[in-house]
């Protein structure tokens, strides 16, 4: 098992940048071109708040999908993990992220996970607050509690293009609100979904999410518990199960630990009892995952043997 330290990170880095040419930077995000597309970084904190790093890790990008793991923790927060799945699934699906077919073909009436886009914005839905911005302010404030960050703030640029561009999710927002699962205005929680997404963030940020998760919830510094273990508990199942869209199995198998990804080419980890780790890679692949960070990934679970699967043995004398 290799020793993590900066220069490890940064041999891997190094090896697994050629692999961004296998996929290309989305040119919808404001801010991302074919500059970012051999970019690569990568942030990890382990359980005494140490921080390694390597590569470009002083690249800012949006949250995109990734903040699906917030939105679900903060419904789940303000109401149960009861409620909350009485309007969203908890079970894999093998499509597209932004699929509306699923909802469409399938006997249900709510999305399968809160993973894809559609389930996301049912979460989004969820959120307390008496309007859209005390909604936001509230994920914002808790956001950065979580990454001891109090400059997070939305990226007023990719807010404006999510909403311009946001059809297909206005789509898929309106279809559930036809079949009842959505009770809530559907422009509100909409507009929730994409502020939650344009929220900017570096590889540290979300590398203390993932730590903070992989703490179970409670804050490393301050040692306050801000969301309930079980709560924490049942994101990192979904995580898991779904959290690469329609390469989560491929992720299951070759990392093994909880995971979630964003077409910024991000990647939020969490390796329970041990490590959170950010990584950021722009160029992704037609699944929507980034393609040097995935396989960075993959080595770094391989190379410090974080599969949380594997059974260490105990050598009798």
């Amino acid at each position: 098992m290799k020793k993590l330290t900066n220069e490890f990170l940064d041999e891997l880095v190094t090896e697994c940048k050629p692999y961004s040419r296998e996929g290309e930077v989305v040119k919808d995000i404001p801010g991302q071109d074919a500059v970012d597309q051999n970019k690569l970084g990568v942030c990890i904190i382990d359980m005494n708040d140490q921080v390694y790093s390597a590569g470009d890790t002083d690249l800012r990008f949006t949250l995109q999908s990734a903040s699906k793991i917030v939105s679900l923790m903060m419904a789940l927060d303000d109401f149960g993990k009861e409620e909350v799945f009485q309007n969203v699934g908890m079970e894999p699906m093998g499509d597209f992220y932004n699929s509306i077919s699923h909802l469409e073909s399938h006997d249900v009436s709510k999305p399968f996970n809160p993973m894809v886009n559609a389930g996301a914005i049912a979460v989004a839905a969820m959120i307390k607050g008496k309007d859209t911005d005390e909604r936001f302010n509230r994920v914002l404030k808790r956001l950065r509690q979580i990454t001891h960050n109090n400059s997070l703030k939305m990226n007023q640029e990719v807010y404006e293009s999510e909403k311009r561009k946001g059809d297909r999710n206005r789509s898929l927002a309106y279809f559930m609100k036809s079949t009842g699962a959505i009770a809530h205005d559907i422009e509100e929680s909409l507009d929730l979904y994409f502020r939650i997404n344009s929220i900017e963030v570096t590889t540290t940020d979300i590398a203390k999410i993932g730590v903070f998760f992989a703490n179970g919830g409670l804050c490393l510094r301050t040692g306050k518990q801000l969301i309930p273990m079980h709560h924490i508990n049942t994101i990192e199942a979904i995580m898991m199960t779904s959290g690469m869209y329609n390469e989560a199995g491929k992720y299951a198998v070759e990392v093994g630990f909880p995971v979630k990804s964003g077409v910024s080419g991000c990647i939020v980890g969490s390796v329970p009892g041990r490590y959170g780790i950010g990584i950021i890679g722009p160029a992704i692949n037609e699944k929507g995952n980034s393609t040097a960070g995935g396989e960075l990934l993959q080595r770094i679970s391989r190379q410090l043997e974080l599969n949380i699967f594997s059974v260490i043995r105990q050598q009798k004398d």
